[in-house]
């Protein structure tokens, strides 16, 4: 099995008019949805992210508070899962339930580079 990242990426305001019952809903949909990547041996972590923060940009001694990308889209939530190819983690991932609830949803699926294949750093020994 192979390691990915699931960023999902919605409006900030994506839930915002959701009634009471229609977020307990939702809700109820994740845990389902995590019930059932725990039971596959899929998840290996996931949060759902505050929808503020900063971003930073720069170098050392050189750091700007930006750039910010015009969009209202905001990474709302990862999943760090295990499958077997990407094919089978973008299957994953279309089973979210933010496809369900909202209709600006989309979700980056990205492979984890592993150690042995990362050439561009060396890792210290211990």
């Amino acid at each position: 099995m192979k390691e990915f990242m699931l960023l999902i990426r919605n409006d900030a305001d994506s839930k915002s008019a959701f009634s009471p019952e229609e977020n307990k809903q939702f809700l109820d949909a994740c845990r389902v949805y995590i019930e059932k990547l725990m039971e596959n041996g899929n998840l290996k972590s996931a949060q759902p992210l505050v929808r503020e923060g900063k971003m930073i940009s720069g170098s050392k001694n050189a750091w700007k508070d930006g750039p910010y990308n015009e969009s209202k889209e905001v990474i709302v939530g990862y999943y760090h899962i295990l499958a077997k190819d990407l094919d089978d983690a973008i299957a994953i991932a279309q089973g979210n339930p933010e496809f369900e609830y909202t209709t600006t949803a989309r979700i980056e699926v990205r492979p984890i580079k592993m150690k042995e294949e990362s050439t561009a750093y060396v890792y210290p020994k211990g």
